[in-house]
C-alpha cells in the first residue's frame, strides 16, 4: 500500500518540473514546437482524410472523436519535438554528452504515440495493415472497434514521453551543461 500513496505525489511532482520547463523555454523552442506541431497536423491530417484533400480518399466517414485526438497529438507532437531542441545558451555544453537511455526510451514512446495516433484516426479499412490481417470485414469488425482504445493509448504515450522529457529538462541536467555553466560563472 506505500506504493499507491506515493504515486499521486510523484505524478505532482513530475507535473510541477515539467510547468518549470515550459516556462524556461524560449523562443526557439517555441517555434519548434508550433512548426513541428502544425506539420504533423497537416501530414496527419492529410493522409486520414481529417483534412479533405484530392491525394487521398476515405472509404469510411469520420467520427466526431477523432478531430480533438489528431489535434492533441499534433500538439503533443510538437512540444515532445521542442523539447530536442537545446535553447541556445546549452548548445556548445551539450554538443559533448552522450545520448541518455531515458532519453532512447522517450523518443520510442513518442514514436509508438505518433504511430498509435495514425492508426487511430485513420479509416479501418484503408489501412493497408488492417486490411491485409484482417480484411474488409475484420477491420470494420475488430480494428474499427479498438481505434478510441488506441488513440487513448496514443495520447497516454505522447503526454508520458513529454512529461519524462520536460521533468528531465529540469529535474537532471547533463552534466556537461552544468560543468558548463560552473565554467562561464568562473
Amino acid at each position: 500500500m506505500p506504493q499507491i500513496s506515493r504515486w499521486p505525489r510523484r505524478l505532482g511532482e513530475s507535473l510541477r518540473l515539467s510547468a518549470a520547463a515550459l516556462r524556461a523555454w524560449g523562443p526557439r523552442q517555441v517555434l519548434t514546437a508550433v512548426v513541428a506541431g502544425t506539420a504533423v497536423t497537416v501530414v496527419m491530417g492529410l493522409a486520414t482524410v481529417l483534412i479533405p484533400n484530392s491525394l487521398f480518399s476515405r472509404d469510411i466517414p469520420t467520427v466526431p472523436w477523432n478531430y480533438p485526438v489528431w489535434i492533441l497529438s499534433s500538439a503533443l507532437m510538437g512540444l515532445l519535438i521542442a523539447t530536442y531542441v537545446t535553447p541556445a545558451e546549452d548548445r556548445a555544453a551539450r554538443e559533448d554528452s552522450p545520448v541518455e537511455v531515458g532519453e532512447r526510451r522517450d523518443a520510442r514512446t513518442g514514436t509508438a504515440a505518433g504511430v498509435l495516433a495514425w492508426f487511430a484516426v485513420g479509416c479501418p479499412v484503408c489501412n493497408k495493415l488492417a486490411l491485409l490481417a484482417l480484411g474488409y470485414g475484420g477491420a470494420l469488425t475488430w480494428f474499427a472497434p479498438a481505434q478510441p482504445f488506441l488513440a487513448a493509448l496514443a495520447l497516454a504515450l505522447a503526454l508520458v514521453a513529454v512529461i519524462s522529457r520536460l521533468r528531465g529538462q529540469v529535474a537532471c541536467p547533463l552534466p556537461a551543461a552544468a560543468r558548463a555553466r560552473r565554467v562561464t560563472a568562473l
